[in-house]
């Protein structure tokens, strides 16, 4: 996992200034809206996918007041204005580093087609479905802080498969299936999960210098801005590469 805790790190970050422009809040209702859709129920005890995006939503400090008239709107009838499906988009950046785009879209033709300019633009190249997700692994990913002992082993014995010290924390890596179920397990151990989520791990990373590390950097910036896309993975080393969150 070289290079994946300073991801994480900068991920964090990000997210905490995207709260304050509201852009999580939206990404993550419009995520649960379409869950409660795709799995056909509003009530999370029956749809564990949107189970597990609340609370996803609730670690990330979106408003739960936010959370529940959007599921008394839907549990009425209304819809969240567009319909959204789930699309994921795979390819290469500059210098043979592996990126997967996943988004959520009301128009297919549309996000394609942005998330393809931005390809082009910074010297990448789009592929086909199936050409980089062999190089990663789906995993439940919580991070907890502050990093002792009694934290480490509590992660341990709820379930945790792997342990990563991070920058004033631990990340808790876990099988994508028991992610909520472990972090609700360091709920009850009195510790607060900060960050709960199913993310992808490279299997194995690649080291750029500096300036071409930074080429990368620009494009994965330029994909996140992109309304309809939620994550980009990529397998870029950043442990020896500086970095502004």
């Amino acid at each position: 996992m070289a290079g994946h805790s300073k991801w994480a790190q900068i991920k964090r970050k990000k997210a905490a200034n995207d709260l304050k422009k509201g852009k999580i809040v939206s990404k993550y209702l419009r995520l649960i809206a379409a869950a409660a859709r795709a799995g056909g129920s509003t009530d999370p005890a029956a749809n564990p996918s949107l189970r597990n995006l609340i609370e996803a939503a609730r670690d990330a400090d979106v408003p739960s007041d936010n959370i529940e008239r959007l599921l008394k709107r839907l549990s009425g009838g209304e819809e969240e204005g567009a319909q959204y499906e789930e699309v994921v988009y795979e390819g290469y950046a500059p210098g043979g580093v592996a990126v997967i785009v996943q988004a959520l879209s009301d128009n297919r033709n549309r996000t394609a087609s942005e998330v393809r300019h931005i390809f082009n633009k910074h010297g990448g190249s789009l592929g086909a479905t199936g050409s980089v997700s062999w190089q990663f692994e789906r995993r439940g990913y919580i991070w907890i802080s502050p990093n002792t002992e009694a934290a480490q082993e509590a992660a341990i014995e709820a379930g945790a498969v792997d342990l990563q010290e991070g920058e004033g924390g631990i990340e808790v890596y876990t099988d994508p299936q028991e992610v909520y179920a472990v972090a609700s397990a360091l709920k009850a151990r009195g510790f607060k999960p900060e960050n709960t989520e199913i993310t992808m791990v490279p299997q194995n990373t690649v080291s750029l210098s500096q300036a071409e590390a930074e080429k990368v950097l620009k494009m994965v910036e330029a994909l996140e801005e992109l309304d309809d896309v939620q994550n980009v993975y990529t397998n870029l080393n950043l442990e020896n590469v500086s970095v502004e969150a």
